[in-house]
């Protein structure tokens, strides 16, 4: 009989992250692997990819994509399925601030319908391409899968403007975009669909969503999102990990269309 604990495991199951070289998609990846997955490691930057998956080890494996490319999405399954057979679990978590942060971060009464498409062509059709591909595959599987797609607490409720006063990233003042939190809304709406959409088919589909990590903010930023955390602080990467696994093993083997956030508490004020 398996014990709670083992339903955890992933052994014998091919894993796909995008995103995987990310600050919050290295940990995601190395924590697949540490229960038993094979991980093909996706992301925009193949070179990077392919150094995530060489530090986990010989059942990693690097990967390029640009998941706004139908064509390349296509490609990047087809290579993962060749290299390890088949894909059991997704992990849809790769999201872009566009290359140039400062455009990224203009006022909404500025903001350009150029960036605004940028933003949402990986967000949320990268999201819909890669869940499309892959879900073909599964079908095809015909033994079920997970799939596990990242929002945001931007995604379920409204930034609160006091905690930027002050504030800097990466040299300028932030804010979170509407095209952010629009385009994570909608990922919330995909999870939701998917999940009646495949559920006969025995496939999972749910939202994990993160609260706010470090990743280079200023000590004011800090100090001030802490303020509004119920538990007082922002979250470590390496937090995010176990809801992931939760969400992908057989330990959720009765969950789907479901939105887990982990957020110190941030949604429930």
């Amino acid at each position: 009989m398996t014990t709670p604990l083992e339903t955890f495991r992933l052994d014998g199951k091919t894993a796909l992250v995008t995103g995987g070289a990310g600050i919050l998609g290295q940990r995601f990846a190395n924590g697949l692997a540490s229960a038993g997955a094979h991980v093909a490691v996706v992301d925009l930057h193949e070179s990077a990819a392919r150094e995530v998956a060489a530090a986990i080890g010989s059942g990693a494996h690097g990967f390029g994509c640009d998941v706004s490319s139908p064509e390349s999405v296509q490609t990047c399954v087809d290579a993962i399925v060749s290299h390890f057979g088949r894909i059991d679990i997704l992990h849809n978590n790769a999201a872009t601030k566009t290359a140039d942060p400062r455009k990224f971060f203009t006022a909404f009464e500025d903001y350009s319908l150029e960036v605004w498409r940028d933003v949402m062509s990986v967000n949320i059709d990268g999201m819909f391409l890669m869940a499309q591909s892959v879900g073909r595959q599964l079908l095809r599987q015909g033994q079920g899968g997970a799939v596990i797609q990242t929002a945001s607490i931007y995604g379920l409720v409204g930034p609160d403007p006091r905690i930027y006063e002050g504030s800097d990233y990466l040299g300028g003042p932030i804010n979170t975009p509407a095209v952010y939190a629009a385009s994570k809304a909608a990922v919330v709406g995909l999870t939701k669909w998917l999940a009646t959409h495949w559920a006969q088919s025995g496939i999972r589909v749910n939202c994990l969503v993160p609260g706010g990590a470090s990743s280079g903010q200023n000590s004011t930023f800090s100090e001030r999102y802490a303020s509004r955390v119920p538990m007082g602080r922002m979250a470590k990467a390496d937090e995010m990990v176990p809801a992931l696994l939760y969400l992908a093993s057989d330990a959720s083997s009765y969950v789907t269309g479901q939105v887990l956030a982990v957020d110190g508490g941030w949604t429930c004020w």
